[in-house]
């Protein structure tokens, strides 16, 4: 009986690791491949179809049900427990055969994950009644699930990253392979040979954890050309800063944000055309940009009372307001008093507050999956207007035109199906190349004759030449996106495989 509730737990632990190795390849190849709906849905389809096999294959196992159970553990934590940092190097070596080895792997680990249950079922029979195997084990194996399902982005990712996160369910799945050896050693042959085979796994896995840090470093160095200064996942994403000379580049999941060789160009263009035609404006909001760069160019009018900052991930906002080389970036703009930062979902908050504010700057990341697909939706727009003053001024970075031009226009489109009357404009980043954005309110726009702020890149005679489009941007059709099709997102995914190799 005490070996019947050891192998129980050893279910526990098992599912754990099997869903754990799941969440790692569909986390990682989301990191790296964007679009976060088909790269889980892909992953997920793959592993279960992948266990089913090994359900399938297991009724081949006849003999020595321990000895094999014991090595099927081990295969699946060292399998299991290097694939994040596998799949990691083999991307950063050489990304055009990642996908064959993502698949590879899911299906490596699917079947073998698929062996386990059966075999402990089956190793429980001999004691214990079918109804009660299936009962017991399958409890087991849904609370495993469970548990590792809360862990996973609450408490792993954030504090241990993907690679380390897949080492220590490697490490689980090693120990339950020796916990059986010791359980069962008497009525083991070989039992040496199984025990050699076990210290060897531990010992690897062991010494990977232990190295992590450098293992990380080593993969994400073939990935960024430049001086990598600062990493940091958190539960919502990986962020990793870089530096060239006096170059200072922001990657958030492996997408550029920022060079800061170029990106006032980007920020004036997104903050000036709009403020500078509101004198009379006082309160601002600001959705993304925890980095500070656009709330920078805010705080040059100094009739500005307040700035709102509302940033889904507190890391990015806590990393600009302390290390000096970003703070030197944005001047400070965070620690303002007339800053207020909240970290918070950006709809969730609109929802919640009735706060109407002068100007609004939108700034978040690019449609590439459906979470943030959600953020240019005419259900989002729709509860941003009421947030805006009656003659107000809203402005969303909106993708870009020649790049992206369906998608562009999507965005423009979407606006106006909420009565909006859209505006829009492009500028020249180089880091990115032509870049578009969307001033939005409830009249006509016209340009500022002048700007009572130093800028860069911006003059009133320039001006104007941003709000014409050549022939190869100008307006296609497009649909209106919303939160029940997320065409934007199929648009902004169809555009931009085209043109990044």
């Amino acid at each position: 009986m005490r070996m019947n509730r050891a192998l129980l737990f050893s279910v526990f632990v098992i599912a754990s690791c099997g869903l754990a190795y799941e969440l790692v390849a569909g986390a990682l190849a989301s990191y790296l491949l964007g679009d976060s709906v088909t790269q889980f849905s892909t992953v997920i389809g793959s592993y279960l179809f992948a266990m089913g096999i090994g359900s399938w294959l297991s009724r081949h196992v006849e003999d020595h049900l321990v000895a094999r159970f014991i090595q099927i553990e081990l295969l699946v934590g060292v399998l299991g427990g290097f694939s994040a940092a596998l799949l990691f190097f083999v991307f950063a070596c050489a990304s055009a055969p990642f996908k064959l080895v993502l698949y590879l792997a899911v299906l490596g680990i699917g079947v073998l994950v698929g062996l386990e249950i059966p075999l402990v079922m089956r190793i429980l029979k001999r004691d214990l009644l079918f109804k009660e195997v299936v009962s017991q084990v399958l409890t087991f194996d849904y609370l495993g699930a469970l548990a590792v399902s809360i862990l996973f982005p609450v408490l792993l990712v954030p504090h241990l990253g993907l690679i380390r996160s897949a080492l220590l369910f490697g490490l689980l799945n090693v120990g339950v392979a020796l916990w059986a050896w010791w359980l069962f050693r008497e009525q083991l042959q070989h039992a040496g040979w199984l025990r050699t085979q076990g210290g060897v796994a531990l010992l690897a896995l062991l010494i990977a954890f232990a190295g992590a840090g450098e293992l990380t470093s080593l993969t994400e160095t073939q990935l960024y050309a430049d001086e990598i200064v600062h990493t940091e996942s958190t539960p919502y994403q990986r962020i990793v800063v870089t530096r060239w000379k006096d170059d200072l580049r922001l990657h958030l999941n492996n997408n550029l944000q920022f060079s800061s060789r170029d990106e006032y160009r980007y920020h004036e263009a997104l903050v000036h055309p709009g403020l500078a035609t509101l004198p009379s404006a006082r309160r601002v909001l600001v959705l993304g940009g925890g980095d500070g760069l656009a709330v920078r160019e805010i705080l040059k009018y100094v009739q500005i009372e307040s700035v709102t900052l509302i940033d889904l991930d507190p890391a990015m906002t806590r990393l600009f307001a302390s290390a000096p080389p970003l703070r030197r970036l944005n001047q400070d703009a965070l620690l303002s008093p007339k800053v207020r930062v909240i970290n918070a979902d950006a709809l969730l908050w609109l929802e919640e507050n009735d706060e109407v504010f002068d100007f609004v700057v939108v700034d978040f990341p690019d449609p590439s999956n459906f979470s943030l697909g959600k953020l240019y939706s005419a259900s989002f727009y729709r509860l941003l207007d009421k947030h805006l003053a009656g003659n107000g001024l809203a402005v969303i970075q909106s993708t870009s035109p020649l790049y992206a031009r369906q998608a562009f226009w999507c965005v423009v489109t979407t606006l106006e199906s909420v009565g909006l009357v859209t505006t829009p404009y492009h500028a020249l980043v180089p880091s990115f190349g032509e870049w578009g954005f969307v001033l939005a309110g409830r009249r006509a726009y016209r340009s500022p004759q002048s700007y009572a702020v130093e800028t860069r890149f911006l003059t009133p005679e320039t001006t104007p030449g941003l709000f014409l489009f050549p022939r190869d941007m100008t307006r296609v059709e497009a649909e209106v996106n919303r939160l029940n099709n997320q065409v934007l997102v199929r648009y902004f995914e169809q555009e931009w495989r085209q043109v990044i190799r």
